[in-house]
């Protein structure tokens, strides 16, 4: 594996395995991409609910993010959970100080419970200092509602918005679309052109961590070095790939079945 097919993932962590930092693990080495950490929160979940999250001191996630860069080539950088507006600053001028490329940042706000994971102070931030750093920001669509203050009903509204999500400076915004109404479309939009990826939906209720699983699969991609579109492109696909092989386990939202691939 060449040096530069590395990514680091900044997020929270799963004792369930099925999203945060184990699914980007997951993800990076089921499609060829070596995986580095940096834990910011750990959090005690499961299928159905979160029951505590515990915030890591921001010295302890700024150390983390020395230790990858001052000893590893990283090829590009995802972050979710990003729960206080004091670990987002850590997080991103630590990230400055080092230099790093290519950040794909998926915006968790909330657990698939509903459970908040970000505060509203670090919504603002967000917005201010964060976005101007992305080269792609995956939100949903209550994810964008909240950054951009209205509602998004139709497809329309969805262009609308990443491209509003684009002036605030990231360089790409891909909209999940799957909060709306028949076929699941996401936007993608580029700073130039805009993208639809439309797929049936897939009668399953085992999609825990499928937010970062298809982020962590766009940072792989990119490390391989793939355009965004050709990444989302090929990430879609692979999301498609494990939610339709899913794992029954778990008494709520089980998770995807990241090494559907895998020839044991």
């Amino acid at each position: 594996m060449e040096s530069k097919s590395t990514a680091l993932s900044i997020a929270g962590s799963d004792c369930s395995a099925g999203a945060g930092i184990q699914a980007d693990l997951k993800t990076f080495s089921a499609l060829g991409v070596y995986g580095e950490t940096v834990i910011t929160s750990v959090v005690a979940e499961n299928t159905s609910r979160v029951l505590w999250v515990f915030d890591l001191p921001e010295e302890i996630i700024k150390s983390q993010i020395q230790a990858v860069f001052e000893d590893i080539t990283v090829g590009a950088v995802k972050i979710g959970m990003l729960k206080k507006t004091g670990i987002m600053k850590a997080v991103f001028e630590t990230l400055k100080e080092y230099g790093a490329k290519n950040i794909v940042f998926d915006p968790v706000m909330s657990a698939k419970g509903g459970e908040v994971l970000m505060e509203q102070d670090a919504c603002n931030y967000l917005r201010e200092a964060v976005i101007p750093l992305c080269r792609v920001i995956t939100p949903n669509i209550p994810e964008a509602q909240v950054l951009l203050n209205r509602k998004i009903e139709t497809v329309e509204d969805m262009k609308n918005a990443a491209f509003d999500i684009c002036r605030m400076g990231a360089e790409c915004c891909l909209l999940k679309g799957g909060h709306l109404k028949g076929k699941a479309t996401d936007i993608l939009f580029d700073g130039e052109s805009f993208a639809e990826f439309s797929s049936e939906r897939i009668n399953t209720k085992n999609t825990h961590g499928t937010g970062c699983t298809l982020s962590s699969a766009i940072t792989a991609y990119i490390v391989k070095g793939e355009s965004v579109k050709s990444a989302v492109e090929k990430a879609k696909k692979y999301i498609s790939g494990a939610i339709e092989n899913s794992l029954e386990i778990g008494r709520g939202n089980g998770p995807l079945n990241h090494f559907f691939n895998a020839k044991y």
